[in-house]
């Protein structure tokens, strides 16, 4: 299969906006590089454009186009499957429009989320503080192109495995929405507390916060080698240590960096929506070592308080709304908040005992969960495999 530069398939590669995003509607939605997730856009949380009307009819968006973020999370990209009316994009993303005749969008799209994507973006990405592609970079990249009508068949056996992979990811969030609707029968409205259970300060149940280091990359698919967890790692409430990425061979992991089960874990630097975000470990390969960026609670002696408990506790809007206020940066990007203000927090801590039985049912949807995990890591699997084979012209 011929690979092809974007360039030659591209009609527009184009650079965002620039203007100042606002909640009040006073001009066209403007998509950024915070508002794409893996499940797509939710364009009732965009922002508006604001401060500016200069480019935006030439940064208009319709679906079938690509943006790519610039910065941050570089070279992720998003397909364009609707949109509001009149809605432009920001800045820091790149719009790609391609050729019709010549490129399919879905097929293309689906090659900016594959491993040979990814090893292109890695090379062309600019080094410093924070990694960042430009619009000549990405004309460069290659394409594995077949002809048209190969292209759709090609997209449209891709999206059957990717909505298996959303069935899986749904089934677990229905799970959680179980979990959830039990932590509120046990405890109530912890956000308003009408039950009345004693209030207390972080720093009265953890005595302190254990956390890891940044480390460099190190050569991948090496049995046994550390690998140091990513901010990802914890940022959907579940944690996967397949976030996680290799550290150099020669690199002295501390005893105090393995992650454990057992661990709650809690990002300390996040976007707004998501500083705060935690995790409870319940089984974790040997290798996987705390990032500067994760925190470990560490518990006061004699047990106050059950780990799982905690991970639900600081799941709720009033607590994820108070450790926004808490932390510092500006909104729509990292925030960052400290131990010192995070030990601040009261919450509602009901008795242990009571703790204690919710825990010895929330075990048992782990253990469900387990199970769907399984089965969403073979889809996964099998989503790769034909990854893999669709770019090398065997599927």
């Amino acid at each position: 299969m011929k690979a092809v530069p974007v360039s030659e398939f591209a009609a527009q590669v184009d650079y965002g906006v620039t203007a100042s995003a606002s909640n009040d509607p006073i001009g066209p939605k403007m998509l950024r590089i915070t508002d794409i997730h893996d499940t797509g856009v939710n364009w009732s949380t965009v922002p508006h454009c604001a401060g500016t009307t200069k480019g935006v009819q030439d940064r208009q968006l319709k679906v079938g186009d690509i943006v790519f973020a610039r910065t941050g999370s570089t070279g992720n990209s998003l397909l364009i499957r609707d949109c509001p009316e009149g809605a432009v994009f920001a800045s820091y993303l790149i719009r790609l429009r391609l050729q019709p005749e010549v490129a399919d969008p879905g097929y293309v799209s689906h090659f900016f989320r594959s491993p040979g994507y990814w090893r292109q973006i890695a090379s062309a990405s600019d080094g410093g503080v924070q990694k960042g592609v430009n619009a000549s970079k990405l004309k460069k990249l290659l394409v594995p192109l077949p002809r048209l009508g190969e292209q759709r068949r090609i997209a449209a056996v891709l999206d059957a495995a990717e909505a298996l992979r959303a069935k899986r990811r749904q089934a677990l969030a229905k799970l959680d929405e179980l979990t959830q609707a039990i932590f509120h029968a046990m405890f109530g409205d912890l956000a308003t507390n009408p039950r009345g259970w004693s209030v207390r300060g972080v720093s009265e149940f953890v005595d302190a916060f254990e956390t890891g280091k940044s480390v460099a990359a190190g050569p991948d698919d090496v049995p046994g080698a550390f690998r140091v967890l990513k901010v990802s790692a914890v940022t959907s409430r579940r944690y996967l240590p397949s976030e996680s990425k290799p550290v150099p061979l020669t690199y002295a992991a501390p005893a105090k960096h393995v992650v454990r089960a057992g661990d709650l874990l809690l990002s300390r630097a996040n976007t707004t929506e998501l500083v705060g975000a935690c995790a409870f470990v319940e089984s974790t390969p040997e290798n996987h070592l705390l990032p500067d960026k994760l925190w470990r609670f560490v518990w006061s002696e004699p047990r106050q308080v059950e780990p799982l408990f905690v991970w639900h506790l600081l799941q709720g809007r009033r607590v994820r709304a108070e450790i926004g206020d808490l932390a510092t940066g500006s909104s729509g990007s990292m925030k960052n908040i400290s131990q010192e203000k995070f030990m601040r927090l009261k919450v509602p801590v009901p008795p242990l005992s009571r703790q204690m039985d919710f825990v010895a049912r929330q075990r048992q949807l782990l253990e469900f969960a387990s199970t769907l995990e399984d089965a969403a890591a073979d889809v996964d699997t099998l989503f790769a495999s034909l990854q893999q084979r669709a770019f090398r012209g065997e599927l």
